[in-house]
């Protein structure tokens, strides 16, 4: 079939791009920087030669029209509170001595102030800092970094648009600042923050740009009347504006739903919105509101959260039917391409065949521009790309990779017996406690210890035969030992091997998993400076052989007290993952749970009295859409107790969850039927703790003390403070003590420091107990 070329020419744009550069330049010269090696204006350059760098490529690839703004040192939502001068009072005098330092100091913290705190943006594995703000919070304009990047790439006589988070989206990922009623509604605040953004986009206009790009995903999710109206109100006012550039509202991740007629109707000259499987109803919608006669419509067809091709006959179907409902429709990515890694082609362990199944940033860029030109010019011009993505499609459907009939049945065959517990919590405490003899407020951490520089040069020489095995397990076994020891000295009470065998807490066991790929340089943003490759979910799920057992066991024999088995649960392998398309999202889990669920009573039959299966991701992965989310918590809940539940009752099972907003899932969390439960707390003072309590979550809880991801080190006295305020929701004999999350990225000394007053926090307020 011949598509005839679009009455207007379509284009080819994306929201964003990845920041780090093809070797994390960008993560090197900030962590240089901050420790000293780099100086400011040098890190400045690598910033600036990345957005080049970036900015080339997009328009060497076809692209129209590139992004900016998008580009950040840390997280873009941060960016945005710079931007509307939102700064919190604790960091203001940091700020004005020194921006970038200061700027740094929000993100970070300093051993003197805290940062703000950290959470999932969305449902992605991106994290953002949360804005705090109050009734009395200022408002004032700093485009400076905005106009600075737009007037960048016009220098090099490219098309500019840049990008930035909505007003709307802005308001309702904040939080009430430190000392604000926690009912304050940051909202409330719109028509305060409205002239900062007017004066942004007047910014903007004088400094070339013609479009701006206005990220709205906060309106994917459920929304009050309330929030639509301030909705319309927003950009009722920035519409009417006479000195703006032409705005294009952009909203991604998940269908509009309500949102879509309130943007439809505004006095804008664009929406940008998603077509993929996850907001394919967005279709539907536009065509019920009578499409956008008069104005521009960018269609993300391509998915920008996945790593699978595109189908592009498919997505010009898509493509075809929108033509009709705007006066200009161009063809983008669903978001923006941060989610995924730069550049498939980079990948040398990989399969040629199965590589052509991949498409990260850098094809998922050929895709938008071979679908743009298959739109304006007609799909005769894009044949042979057509002829090669049909092959490409073909061959993953019918590869022996992605189906096992062995695991397949065993899937099936799951009763829901296999998901219980042979006794309830009530029951299996008690023996637990027999078993274990732990104190009042037991002492643990959550898994990993510091990944030395020693650790991932010992991983490079095995990887690079510089070593041979029995050299690199020595190296393990040293580290191992060294991690025992200090707990013992530090006087924790259930301790952990540390995890020096371990690249990833998901990358490590898919790598031992049939059904995985793994890859070298899929690299993608985390947080921050902190990245990670996440392993990619081909086929069908099974463990050849144990996994962990032998690493556990070893700490064990070196010490009297209890060691945690560690493992990542079904949820997180599968939200840290990219997953395959293919199968419900449930069915996968299930065999992933399956065969975790070996390594469990492996590992209690090994002799391991406590097994932590880790689940940070099931807020993460928690639907945008209210009615989307049962089905997700069943299955979700499900595959973590399938994973646990056949272990004896003495054996504790703990799991463990961070940044993330927890209030939501409490019941989820209940569901687990976990013993112990280990969460972020330090930052947000507590307050998952209360939402247990009003809750009356019935089990044992260890809301943190310690917030891993500041390099600052908690005093004593701080750690015993929040420790009281969580025994003030947590009776004594259900609270333990432990950090926010895993170690890894912290160094020795600040680690050594923090959980020596961790431990000495804990047996000061187990002095304060009554019982004591």
């Amino acid at each position: 079939m011949t598509t005839e070329p679009a009455a207007a020419a379509a284009q080819a744009t994306v929201y964003g791009y990845p920041r780090q550069g093809p070797n994390r330049e960008l993560k090197k010269a900030i962590e240089g920087y901050w420790k000293g090696r780099v100086d400011a204006d040098t890190l400045r350059t690598t910033a600036a030669d990345l957005r080049r760098t970036n900015w080339q490529q997009l328009t060497e690839a076809g692209i129209h029209e590139v992004p900016t703004g998008d580009f950040s040192y840390y997280d873009h939502v941060l960016d945005t509170t710079v931007m509307v001068g939102a700064i919190p009072e604790r960091h203001r005098a940091a700020v004005e001595l020194d921006a970038l330092d200061g700027y740094f100091a929000m993100a970070r913290g300093t051993q003197e102030v805290a940062p703000l705190e950290m959470t999932k943006w969305f449902d992605s594995n991106y994290h953002y800092l949360v804005p705090e703000l109050g009734p009395d919070t200022v408002f004032t304009t700093d485009s400076t970094k905005q106009v600075a990047e737009l007037k960048e790439a016009l220098a090099l006589g490219l098309a500019a648009r840049p990008v930035l988070v909505g007003p709307v989206t802005y308001l309702l990922l904040a939080k009430p600042g430190p000392g604000v009623p926690a009912d304050f509604d940051p909202l409330t605040l719109l028509d305060r923050l409205l002239p900062v953004y007017a004066e942004v986009l007047a910014d903007l206009r004088a400094g070339g740009a013609e479009w701006v790009q206005l990220d709205e995903p906060a309106l994917v999710q459920d929304r009050t009347p309330a929030e639509l109206n301030a909705t319309t109100r927003a950009y009722r006012d920035l519409g009417t504006l006479t000195d703006r550039p032409k705005l294009l509202i952009a909203s991604y991740f998940d269908r509009l739903g309500d949102a879509l007629p309130v943007l439809a109707k505004a006095p804008v000259e664009g929406l940008a919105l998603d077509f993929t499987e996850s907001a394919a109803a967005n279709l539907d919608a536009l065509a019920a509101v009578g499409g956008l006669p008069g104005k521009r419509l960018v269609a993300g067809v391509v998915n920008g959260r996945n790593v699978w091709v595109n189908d592009l006959t498919k997505s010009l179907s898509t493509l075809g039917t929108l033509l009709g409902l705007a006066d200009q429709v161009d063809v983008a990515a669903s978001c923006s391409l941060l989610h995924v890694p730069l550049d498939a082609a980079a990948e040398r362990d990989i399969e040629p065949q199965i590589l052509r199944w991949l498409a990260f940033a850098r094809q998922k860029t050929s895709e938008i521009v071979t679908l743009a030109k298959g739109l304006a010019q007609g799909t005769d011009t894009i044949a042979a790309e057509l002829a090669a993505n049909r092959a490409d499609l073909a061959s993953r459907s019918g590869s022996g990779l992605t189906s096992d009939p062995a695991v397949r049945a065993r899937a099936t065959a799951v009763t829901d017996a296999d998901a219980r517990r042979s006794q309830p919590y009530t029951e299996r405490t008690t023996a637990q406690r027999a078993h274990l003899g732990l104190p009042p407020l037991p002492t643990t951490t959550i898994g990993s210890f510091p990944q030395t520089a020693e650790l991932r040069t010992a991983r490079a020489d095995l990887r690079a035969r510089r070593i041979d095995t029995a050299g690199y397990e020595e190296r393990i076994r040293t580290e191992i030992q060294e991690v025992i020891s200090f707990q013992e000295k530090t006087g924790l009470d259930v301790f952990v091997h540390g995890e020096p065998e371990r690249n990833d807490m998901v990358q490590y066991f898919a790598e031992q998993l049939t059904g995985y790929l793994a890859t070298q340089h899929g690299w993608v943003q985390s947080y921050g400076t902190r990245y990670v490759r996440p392993p990619i979910l081909a086929g069908d799920i099974s463990r050849p052989e144990p996994m962990t057992v032998r690493w556990t066991t070893y700490a064990q024999s070196l010490t009297s007290r209890p060691v945690k088995g560690m493992l990542t649960g079904p949820v997180t392998m599968l939200a840290w993952s990219f997953v395959r398309d293919d199968q419900p999202l449930g069915d996968t889990a299930r065999q992933v749970a399956l065969a975790l669920r070996d390594e469990v009573n492996d590992l209690e039959t090994a002799g391991t009295s406590v097994i932590q299966v880790d689940e940070p991701a099931l807020r993460e992965t928690l639907p945008l859409r209210a009615a989307d989310r049962p089905a997700y918590l069943s299955w979700a809940t499900e595959s973590f107790r399938l994973t646990t539940s056949g272990v004896r009752p003495d054996t504790q099972i703990h799991t463990h969850m961070c940044y993330a907003e927890f209030g939501d899932i409490v019941q989820a969390i209940d569901d687990l039927d976990a013993d112990v439960i280990s969460l972020e707390a330090a930052r947000s003072h507590m307050q998952v703790a209360r939402e247990l309590a009003a809750h009356g979550y019935p089990r044992e809880a260890g809301p943190g003390v310690y917030d891993i991801h500041s390099p600052r080190v908690p005093s004593t006295a701080e750690a015993a403070a929040l420790l009281r305020k969580g025994l003030e929701a947590i009776p004594a004999e259900r609270l333990w003590v432990n950090p926010d999350c895993g170690l890894k990225t912290r160094g020795w000394p600040e680690t050594k420091a923090s959980l020596e007053n961790l431990v000495a926090a804990a047996r000061t307020v187990r002095g304060e107990l009554p019982s004591a």
